[in-house]
């Protein structure tokens, strides 16, 4: 029997996603639409940066390798601005850099590229909590 869903045990966030892959972004962007939560996109830590405010967003989920400022980059410009904001780092290399303390400091969870929807929902559940 499958767990509960997202939307059963997350009330609704507002999340920015970071990734310079238009195809990754929106399916993102779908899957966590299609629970609830309200998506905004950019393609860019620039970009990302540009839009965020602190206390605009519940949750940022970024992508490490990003054109000029990588993901590392975008969480510590973002904790710098809003200490407490959740940052979920996705990587395909989560496995080599998961040892990294010094770089993954100002990240609130690491997920490996790919990941299923069940990943996503612990992370989200990580941070959160039920409900």
């Amino acid at each position: 029997m499958a767990g509960p869903s997202v939307s059963e045990t997350i009330t609704p966030k507002r999340i920015l996603v970071v990734d310079d892959e238009p195809a990754v972004a929106d399916t993102i962007r779908m899957v966590l639409a299609f629970h609830g939560h309200n998506v905004e996109i950019a393609d860019a830590a620039e970009s990302a940066l540009a839009v965020f405010e602190p206390g605009k967003y519940d949750l940022v989920i970024t992508d490490l390798s990003l054109p000029k400022m990588d993901g590392f980059g975008l969480a510590r410009a973002i904790k710098e601005r809003a200490p407490t904001q959740p940052i979920i780092l996705v990587t395909a290399y989560a496995e080599s850099i998961q040892g990294d303390k010094e770089r993954l400091a100002k990240v609130d969870f690491l997920m490996g590229k790919p990941f299923s929807l069940q990943q996503l929902q612990d992370a989200l559940t990580k941070i959160f909590g039920k409900g």
